[in-house]
């Protein structure tokens, strides 16, 4: 999450006369009691305030906030059912992790994590492990945590306990795996972009590997484009390095997006624990599972690629429960949530949303291409995502223009420029989720085409800050913004 400042700077030189305004209707039958005096801004009250009171400031200002629904920025679910809803404020008062004072709660995240097992072909999947966290962040962690404690099992009588190894990824990669490198002393080795190849090349990614990688993470679903790295490839060229050198390199599969996408819409697809390789995947509930945030998922294909010395244990109705997490007190509405939703869906329902979503996108991005000012660099057909930017002879406006102009209507696009080496690169995305409608679609689009007249007749592109114009930081489901430029999640 973003850290703040507790204090902004003041707009006018008396720091204490910014306080919330206090409407008298705010409070009870007699609309001037208990209403004296508005409450600081920046420091606790020194009394009370009514409910209600206290509700309609934090509600009103939260009325600033972008509309969710219409945040194509973000991969993150926003809209689920009323029945849902009411299923997670029943268990917000639940912590997860508190599994022997609520074993029923511990009990549906066993099911979920077997579901999953059995959804991603592990080849058991009662002795695949697995575990629920507040989002793939998290589960990336986990993941390269079990990555560099195995590399320092098989190596603990050649290196020391200081040893640097290295993790292989393509620039593409969320945010949170070079967290991951910064906070766990790992070296990041990135394959860059060439030309029109936006993420990892398996062939690339082998030759980077040595007898100090920890391991290989191949992204299903990238969040810069939409599109599917080559998993089956990238363990083939692992496969071919290990006949020639004897490198046994493993690999991660982050499906943050794509772990919910593929095994309903592309079975044809290997891309997980069918493959021997990949040692771990993890996906977001909370995206493409369908579910509010937060919550993710980490698993491993067996009890061997998780080292039992990361694995605490707690007290579970008198027996033995495992618990592998970074965070300790977390709600348990979400994981209720998650088994809900594979309860009310199963495979045929989750097929059915995330076909219409596809749907969406590649009808979307077609009509966006029929305009003639754009040009797409994936169509949706993947995840259910796809980018674009604007034609080469389109000089009057940038993607920046586009994107500030859109959130005047009320859409959230993210603009941003692609990593090393396409810095060149600057384009818009679409995600299209489930709640986001083909009426919101065609919506979309009629603004577009009304917005088009006015920026063709911009003199040169208009949006200096681009940062301030797209809003968009791409870390929470996400790209980092190029420097300087701005290019979430």
């Amino acid at each position: 999450m973003p850290l703040h400042h507790g204090h902004h700077p003041p707009r006018y030189d008396d720091t204490d006369r910014r306080r919330l305004a206090v409407n008298p209707f705010h409070g009870s039958a007699n609309p001037v009691g208990g209403m004296t005096e508005a409450p600081p801004a920046q420091r606790l009250p020194d009394a009370p305030l009514p409910p209600s009171t206290a509700y309609r400031l934090v509600h009103d200002e939260l009325m600033l906030d972008g509309n969710a629904r219409l945040n194509l920025a973000t991969f993150v679910t926003t809209w689920m059912e009323p029945q849902a809803g009411v299923l997670m404020s029943e268990c917000r008062d639940k912590n997860m992790i508190d599994k022997d004072e609520y074993p029923r709660t511990a009990e549906l995240e066993r099911r979920c994590v077997a579901m999953l097992a059995d959804l991603w072909h592990a080849p058991d999947p009662s002795a695949a492990v697995g575990c629920s966290t507040t989002g793939s962040s998290e589960a990336c962690m986990l993941a390269g945590m079990a990555l560099k404690r195995r590399w320092a099992l098989r190596n603990g009588d050649r290196y020391p306990a200081t040893a640097r190894p290295n993790l292989v990824m393509g620039v593409n990669v969320q945010v949170c795996w070079e967290k991951f490198c910064t906070f766990w002393e790992v070296e990041a080795r990135q394959v860059p972009m060439e030309g029109d190849r936006f993420h990892l090349d398996p062939q690339a990614a082998a030759e980077l590997c040595d007898e100090n990688t920890i391991g290989v993470v191949g992204i299903l679903g990238s969040t810069f484009d939409g599109s599917y790295e080559p998993v089956a490839e990238l363990c083939a060229a692992l496969d071919a390095l290990q006949e020639r050198t004897g490198l046994d390199i493993p690999v991660h599969v982050d499906g943050a997006s794509g772990g919910m996408v593929a095994p309903f819409l592309d079975e044809d697809l290997v891309w997980d624990f069918r493959l021997p390789r990949v040692a771990s995947i993890n996906t977001s509930g909370h995206k493409y599972g369908l579910v509010y945030p937060g919550v993710g998922w980490a698993l491993w294909r067996d009890a061997d690629a998780l080292p039992e010395e990361l694995v605490f244990r707690v007290n579970y109705l008198g027996g033995d429960m495992p618990t592998f997490a970074l965070n300790f007190s977390r709600p348990g509405a979400q994981v209720a949530a998650q088994y809900y939703t594979f309860l009310r869906l199963g495979r045929e329902g989750y097929r059915v949303v995330q076909q219409t979503a596809r749907d969406i996108a590649r009808s979307l991005a077609v009509r966006v291409e029929a305009l003639g000012d754009f040009r797409l660099l994936t169509r949706g057909d993947q995840l259910p995502v796809f980018a674009f930017t604007t034609a080469d002879d389109v000089t009057a406006y940038d993607v920046f223009d586009v994107s500030r102009r859109l959130r005047e209507c009320g859409w959230l696009v993210p603009a941003y420029t692609f990593p090393p080496h396409r810095e060149d690169l600057s384009v818009l995305r679409v995600v299209c989720r489930n709640g986001f409608s083909a009426d919101l679609a065609d919506l979309l689009l009629e603004d577009l085409e009304r917005l088009l007249p006015e920026l063709r007749r911009q003199p040169y592109p208009l949006t200096g800050d681009r940062g301030t114009a797209t809003g968009f930081h791409h870390l929470g489901g996400t790209v980092k913004p190029a420097q300087g430029l701005g290019p979430s999640g």
